[in-house]
């Protein structure tokens, strides 16, 4: 039996922090055009609070600063948000791998978030000729975003395979491992992104660490398993 790769997308195959930083802009243009607030000074404020806050402040630090607070506001600085067409690259050994590896074997997404927002992100990276499937959890409902083993399981079915045949390569030891751990597919972590120094608790590690994707073709052919 073939193996079956698998990738989570955010801070695995890209720097998620460049779509933050890219729909801060759009939410800054859009501040400029609505209230005439220079968008360039407005786009720096919100990084400012995102590297002392956090994601969850930046739009009510913003919009309290030039005393324009409200939640309908928030709730327009978040449509904007989630709506922007981002401009993102892959990072470099993805972009080197993914052809490569879409040739020897299948290859499948499972990535957790805002479904609008995901496949957005899965455009501007052109990921989807290298993919057999994008599976967005959220498009199954909230029940079935990781750890939850649904879209998994959906992969197991159409290829037929065992899950002693799925590697799952992602980056957050908070959900990404945890459930294929239990299963007995093979998981691995990429020491990239904002979960690169995470402690992961008990059962929930990756069996296998590697600094970047440059070293996943090594880790692969190490984990091939008889047919």
């Amino acid at each position: 039996m073939c193996m079956v790769l698998v990738f989570d997308l955010d801070d695995t195959l890209y720097d998620e922090r460049r779509y933050v930083e890219s729909g801060l802009r759009a939410v800054a243009a859009f501040g400029e055009q609505r209230f005439g607030w220079p968008a360039a000074a407005s786009f720096r404020f919100m990084r400012g609070v995102l590297d002392r806050e956090g994601r969850g402040a930046v739009f009510d630090r913003w919009l309290q600063a030039h005393g324009k607070m409200s939640k309908a506001l928030v709730r327009a600085c978040v449509g904007v948000y989630r709506s922007h067409t981002p401009r993102l690259r892959l990072f470099a050994p993805a972009a080197r791998l993914l052809p490569k590896l879409a040739r020897r074997m299948p290859l499948y997404l499972v990535s957790d978030g805002n479904l609008r927002v995901q496949r957005r992100k899965a455009e501007a990276l052109g990921l989807a000729p290298f993919f057999r499937k994008l599976y967005f959890t959220h498009r199954y409902g909230v029940a079935h975003v990781k750890p939850s083993p649904y879209c998994f399981a959906l992969i197991r079915r159409r290829e037929s395979c065992r899950w002693a045949d799925m590697v799952y390569v992602g980056d957050n030891p908070a959900k990404d491992f945890v459930t294929l751990n239990r299963l007995g597919g093979h998981t691995v972590r990429v020491l990239t992104g904002l979960h690169r120094q995470a402690k992961a608790r008990r059962g929930y590690e990756a069996q296998h660490r590697i600094a970047s994707l440059d070293s996943l073709p090594l880790l692969l052919n190490r984990l091939k398993t008889p047919g």
